[in-house]
């Protein structure tokens, strides 16, 4: 059986976008393969890293990418997983389009602990959604 794609678009690739690559990756590899672009890729943020260590997903090796590495790539679902990335994302023809915004873990302020507080409200968010979504794409 070949596996379903999906692209997770976000404007850094830093957090939301490879939180949700690495979730798919692990908890339904099986069936689906993710993947994750941005608008304007930076790096992959230590803490969304730290984060996903927790429940036993390792994502270190991932790296921030641009989505012009996906252009002319069909997917069966494209989630733009901030405000941002929808604005500016361009158009997949023939693809799903999703907009299913979450928190930017990577904006709160405060101590180490309140920052990777967010990363994990952040992360876990994604599970549920996935967990709601996927049988439905």
């Amino acid at each position: 059986m070949d596996k379903r794609s999906v692209l997770f678009i976000c404007t850094h690739n830093s957090a939301r976008s490879q939180m949700a690559e690495g979730l798919v990756n692990a908890k339904y590899g099986d069936k689906w393969k993710a993947y994750s672009g941005g608008v304007e890729p930076s790096s992959v943020h230590p803490m969304a890293v730290a984060c996903m260590k927790e429940i036993g997903i390792d994502i270190s090796a991932q790296r921030s990418k641009s989505i012009n590495e996906f252009r002319g790539w069909m997917f069966n679902v494209v989630v733009t997983v901030c405000d941002d990335a929808a604005r500016s994302c361009p158009f997949f023809p023939g693809n799903k389009i999703i907009h299913r915004p979450f928190q930017d873990p990577s904006v709160v302020e405060g101590t180490d602990e309140e920052k990777l507080q967010a990363f994990r409200r952040s992360r876990d968010e994604i599970l549920a959604y996935l967990q709601r979504s996927m049988g439905g794409w």
